[in-house]
């Protein structure tokens, strides 16, 4: 009943009425009225049926209110909150967007871009760059570096004139490719190794034969502190170790690497980029649930081939100094990140080695058109339209291709330091910076999202708190290196002795600690910023729906007193039409006015050859399209357009319900088969 009346009130509101027909003004004040104080333009019958609404559906009252009508009934103005699209209804492009739309302002907007691009550079661009090159190493032989710009260029070949679509049609193409290609190669290891029972006993005898290597290269020399690295741990065939193993211990798994996991999957933009493009709230879960089954198999396409690559190359990937190491893979700090390059190169037929090499690479394609993307949407739509107002849609793209240059520029710089970092491991790598960085940002999200009262300034220096800590522990790190494993370790205890996932654990809760304390001694953020970007504010406008639905069906008597006020409402008062444009009117207009031409449109008077390169010039820059003008919304367009994206069919939420307990009991499975 309520709802229909708000729709029916909105929808008359909208069409202006003629002079002729306007009511006579009345001295009193004609601002919408409330139950406390009553308009004198609207009498007691219809008051009375306002106040049972109002009873019903107090969210009425503040819309209402919004709609303010000057001292002549029927002159109408808009308010200045109201002349372009509500901040929560616009939608999001960016992870950082959303927490300026939560909490207001700019500065969390601009943190949290500016720590996702120094992310991109120090976690993502640059691993993934050594990880291709490395394989391009070891299987053509070629310059490390040179093989780093190989990949760049093909990367740049595949995504320069794509966006986001590109990014997901490849991946998903590419996606089936390394699943088959990476089954294929654990199917052939096992068989060398005799299964999975196999790799269990021989993985715990796979050391190296330091006479043979000895022998077999008289300058190289031995230490005997290097010999426990040789040896596989006696809990190396468990995922939850003991509380104060040096590689993965449980409690520290569970309570630091958690937060940075939820960083990854939940608030990273490389990944939530695709779930912001989803049509619908159930195809953004049905996305989520395929994204965790999927999750299942690096545990045997990925883990259990190095496993084996260890067993088969025990003299090559475990080295015995770090002299050895260097002449094996030319990294004095471990040869671990070869194995699964060298197990391909090994095992795979020819044929099935061109397959696999392809797998690598469209992995390594994929992941790094992922990232160029997303750190472009970043930089250009959180900060550079900060730093210039209103640029136009060719400006923005050349600014986002030549940040892209610079990450690219400053991650091959950074890739000595990965060589180094954590015994040349990559993953421990990764692991290890981002438990540093991004626990605070893991809590600000989970308190925007579950706590309504968390405001602004309890999530700036919450995050601020977190940061200094945790960059301040990173700088440590670097300074303080893992010494070779023929060397001394003569670090501080706080650094050798406390595993960075507890680190990442302390961060957290430190974090969230202070967001929730400066959010109870200062204003709670306002109704506007709570209704749309909480879970609270999503529950009580899905329950304001069903409420609706239930009084859908009220008696004649109330139908009619209902439809009495909304006549008597939309002459009184007509509600302005308001225009909601995607980027707002003003920018919108500027941006349709420009001339932008297609890949395959002339140049105007730029005939020959110089219209040809105007030509390729805009291919490049990925300019395809003339720009159409900004779309007009209503308000109730918008809050359909809300309701759709929110819809989800009954069977559709019971199917993936139960595919997500399906996919959490697998992994709690998994979790305690592997650590038994």
């Amino acid at each position: 009943m309520t709802g229909g009346f708000k729709m029916k009130l909105a929808a008359e509101g909208q069409s202006k009425r003629p002079e002729s027909q306007r009511p006579e003004p009345s001295s009193a004040s004609c601002l919408i009225p409330s139950p406390s104080s009553p308009s004198a333009c609207v009498p007691a019958s219809t008051r009375a049926v306002l106040v049972r609404l109002w009873a019903e559906d107090p969210d009425l009252l503040n819309r209402l209110r919004t709609l303010e009508v000057s001292n002549q009934c029927g002159t109408e103005r808009e308010t200045p909150g109201h002349q372009t699209c509500d901040a929560d209804q616009c939608g999001v492009s960016t992870m950082p967007e959303y927490l300026s739309k939560r909490f207001g302002g700019n500065r969390l907007k601009v943190c949290s871009a500016a720590l996702s691009l120094i992310l991109y550079v120090f976690t993502k661009l640059s691993v993934d760059l050594y990880a291709g090159a490395l394989f391009i190493q070891e299987s053509l032989g070629w310059n490390l570096y040179l093989s780093i710009i190989l990949l760049i260029s093909t990367t740049a070949l595949l995504t320069v004139t794509g966006g986001l679509v590109a990014v997901i049609y490849t991946d998903a193409v590419q996606a089936f490719i390394m699943i088959a290609g990476a089954l294929c190669l654990t199917c052939i290891g096992l068989f060398k190794v005799g299964g999975l029972e196999g790799v269990r006993t021989k993985y715990m005898e796979a050391s190296p034969n330091i006479t043979a290597i000895l022998l077999s290269s008289p300058n190289l020399t031995y230490s005997e502190s290097c010999h426990l690295h040789l040896l596989p741990k006696p809990d190396a065939l468990k995922v939850l170790r003991g509380p104060t193993d040096v590689d993965l211990p449980w409690p520290g798994f569970l309570l630091g690497q958690t937060p940075a996991s939820i960083w990854y999957w939940c608030t990273d933009q490389v990944i939530v980029q695709r779930v912001l493009a989803a049509k619908s709230v159930a195809h953004a879960k049905g996305s989520t649930v395929m994204a965790g089954f999927l999750k299942i198999l690096p545990m045997f396409i990925i883990v259990i081939p190095g496993m084996i690559s260890r067993i088969l190359f025990a003299d090559e990937l475990a080295c015995i100094s770090p002299e050895h190491c260097l002449e094996v893979c030319g990294s004095a700090s471990g040869c671990s990140n070869v194995a699964y390059p060298r197990l391909v190169m090994s095992l795979m037929p020819v044929g099935l080695r061109g397959l696999m090499m392809a797998v690598i690479i469209a992995a390594l394609m994929s992941d790094l058109d992922s990232i160029f993307n997303s750190a472009s949407t970043i930089f250009t739509l959180d900060i550079y339209t900060m730093l210039r107002k209103q640029p136009s849609s060719r400006e923005l793209v050349m600014v986002g291709r030549l940040f892209v240059v610079f990450m690219v520029i400053a991650s091959i710089a950074w890739v000595p330091v990965i060589i180094e970092m954590q015994g040349g491991q990559m993953f421990y790598y990764i692991q290890e910076v981002t438990d540093y960085l991004t626990p605070p940002v893991s809590a600000t999200f989970l308190l925007a999202v579950l706590w309504r009262r968390c405001n602004e300034t309890g999530a700036f220096w919450g995050g601020l708190v977190g940061f200094v800590l945790g960059a301040a522990r990173l700088i440590l790190a670097l300074v303080y290196r893992e010494p070779h494993c023929d060397q001394p370790d003569e670090r501080p205890s706080f650094i050798k002795d406390v595993h960075f996932m507890y680190v990442a654990a302390i961060l957290f809760w430190a974090s969230a600690s202070v967001t929730v304390v400066v959010s109870l001694c200062t204003p709670p953020p306002t109704e506007e910023q709570i209704r749309n970007t909480t879970l609270w504010g999503l529950n009580r406008r899905k329950g304001l729906k069903q409420g609706t639905h239930k009084a859908a069906l009220p008696s004649n008597n109330y139908a009619m007193e209902a439809t009495n006020a909304e006549t008597h409402l939309s002459s009184a008062s007509p509600i302005s039409d308001l225009k909601m444009p995607d980027e707002g009117e003003e920018r919108g207009a500027v941006v349709g006015k420009e001339e932008e031409e297609g890949c395959l449109a002339r140049g105007e008077g730029g005939g020959g050859e110089r219209g040809r390169c105007k030509e390729t010039l805009m291919c490049i820059c990925g300019f395809k399209e003339k720009p159409t003008d900004a779309q007009v919304l209503t308000v109730q367009e918008q809050e359909q357009i809300v309701d759709e994206l929110l819809h989800e069919p009954p069977r559709t939420r019971i199917l993936l319900n139960v595919a997500l307990v399906v996919i959490c009991s697998v992994g709690v499975f998994l979790f305690i088969y592997f650590s038994v």
